[in-house]
């Protein structure tokens, strides 16, 4: 196998890297402005809070269910090749979702959209990884960091631009342009690589190593179940027919993964043995609470600042720009603070000043004031998230070996998806809301604040979490590219030892 020899100042480093930085900007744009869009996509296609529901989580679900199946795919097949399939395929499904005529097109359009997702976002960072010489391989990650960071903040702008002066359906139709400047570089200047020994087993046999398709599948039948159950059970009763077999289908799915993964060992999609580190189960669980309360919050806030406060979509973007930016500022700072004192206490830490900035959230009225109503509890949540984010994903890869970095990266990545598909899922039902209702001022300010609230008790939950389990590892590595699924938070090298 050649090794990588891509020098970041050639032609060749930078068309590589443009094609990485765009491709992920793609996904990062529609993550940071589809909330933005549901009241007048919701108002477009006359939806109800369930369809709205769908129209995130739909995505979130293939993506959590199948990034791990994409990243495997890449390395058997050629990560260009998977890379170049998923950004074709996520272009397809945006257009698709942009010419959606009724709620049930849009939702069938986000599956598709999330399955190019899951081909596409462990390609971008895997082709640096493969392609870059190991001199500048770190530049090239950080650089890919920053300016997928940029996209991020520059998503409020641009997304709510359109869809004030155009309309929802060009936050998709964006994405047609960008995807055809990733195809023409990556076809122009990014080398194929595959890992040349994935026709052998871990155990050193020769022979096909499978595809752990099962497992993928049984997995996203899992969290389909509850997803379907959680969402129609306000319509159809918790009793009726199609729930009850929605969380048959849940119930049974996780228990046929686990014993399928289980089986399988070290060749599954997600080796059980991960899970012997108590500190590897505890934070993803963390992961799930933390990343639901931030699901959540997005969800409610977006829909809130529009249908009750009466902002123009740009504003509503905007009004939560300083989480990104804090995130892009602190991040570096957070996981520099963490290797030095350990992951603990930014764990504990961070969750409760969330918290807090939630609580100060819930009282933003009719009449609010962005500067003296949403600043300061926006500025609360970022701190706190940036406290988190960074020590959170070193202290993931330190808590299993080096061989596993990869796999634990990627189930950190889904168990993240997870948290906002469940909190996304479950929060409407908690607050009693349903059909129409978030079209109603009364109905949806009661639901928001009853909302934060659960949200703002997740994080609680999560800081109680990492004060009672979690330790410093042997080694915290220092951060240097995101696994998250916030882009702007960097996250460690792929080094890592067992801890307790």
């Amino acid at each position: 196998m050649t090794p990588p020899s891509l020098r970041l100042r050639t032609p060749a480093g930078v068309g590589t890297l443009l094609a990485a930085v765009l491709a992920s900007g793609m996904v990062f744009l529609d993550a940071t402005v589809v909330n933005v869009a549901l009241p007048r996509l919701g108002d477009d296609l006359d939806a109800t809070v369930s369809d709205l529901q769908w129209t995130v989580n739909g995505y979130l679900l293939m993506l959590a269910a199948f990034v791990l199946l994409g990243g495997a795919l890449g390395d058997r097949f050629g990560r260009r090749r998977v890379f170049l399939l998923g950004v074709v395929w996520f272009t397809v499904a945006s257009v698709l979702c942009g010419l959606a005529q009724d709620t049930g097109q849009l939702i069938a359009a986000r599956l598709l959209q999330g399955a190019g997702a899951a081909l596409l976002t462990p390609g971008s960072l895997s082709v640096l990884q493969a392609s870059f010489h190991p001199d500048d391989r770190g530049r090239a990650i950080g650089a890919w960091a920053g300016f997928s960071g940029v996209s991020t903040a520059l998503g409020p702008f641009v997304g709510g631009w359109l869809i004030d002066e155009l309309s929802w359906r060009w936050i998709f139709f964006l994405n047609v342009p960008l995807a055809v400047l990733v195809v023409l570089a990556a076809l122009r200047w990014v080398p194929e690589s595959r890992d040349e020994d994935v026709s052998r087993t871990r155990t050193g046999e020769s022979g096909r190593r499978r595809f752990d398709v099962l497992g993928a599948l049984l997995g996203a039948v899992a969290l389909a179940g509850v997803t379907f159950a959680l969402i129609d059970a306000p319509a159809r009763g918790v009793a009726s027919r199609s729930v009850l077999l929605a969380i048959a289908a849940g119930v049974l799915g996780s228990v046929a993964f686990v014993l399928v993964e289980r089986r399988r060992g070290e060749s599954a999609m997600l080796p059980t043995g991960l899970f012997s580190s108590r500190l590897f189960s505890v934070l993803n669980i963390f992961t799930v609470v933390i990343y639901a309360a931030l699901g959540g919050f997005t969800f409610f806030v977006a829909v809130y600042l529009q249908n009750v406060a009466g902002w123009s979509a740009l504003g509503t973007g905007l009004a939560l720009l300083p989480v990104t930016v804090l995130l892009l500022v602190g991040s570096p700072l957070a996981g520099d603070l963490a290797t030095r004192i350990g992951p603990r206490l930014p764990l504990v830490v961070g969750p409760v000043v969330s918290a807090a900035g939630l609580i100060l959230l819930r009282q933003v009225g009719a009449d609010a004031s962005y500067w003296r109503d949403v600043l300061p509890g926006v500025v609360l949540f970022g701190v706190g998230l940036t406290l988190v984010v960074a020590p959170l994903t070193a202290s993931v890869l330190a808590a299993v070996a080096d061989r596993f970095a990869g796999v634990a990266s990627g189930f950190n990545n889904a168990a993240s998806r997870a948290g906002g598909l469940l909190a996304v899922a479950a929060l409407p039902l908690l607050v009693g809301l349903s059909g129409t209702d978030y079209e109603r001022p009364d109905e949806l300010t009661s639901a928001y604040r009853g909302a934060l609230a659960w949200c703002a008790g997740l994080l609680l939950v999560g800081a109680v979490l990492a004060a009672v389990f979690v330790h410093r590892p042997r080694r915290v590595p220092p951060p240097s590219q995101p696994c998250q699924s916030l882009p702007a938070a960097t996250g460690p090298e792929q080094r890592g030892g067992e801890s307790s």
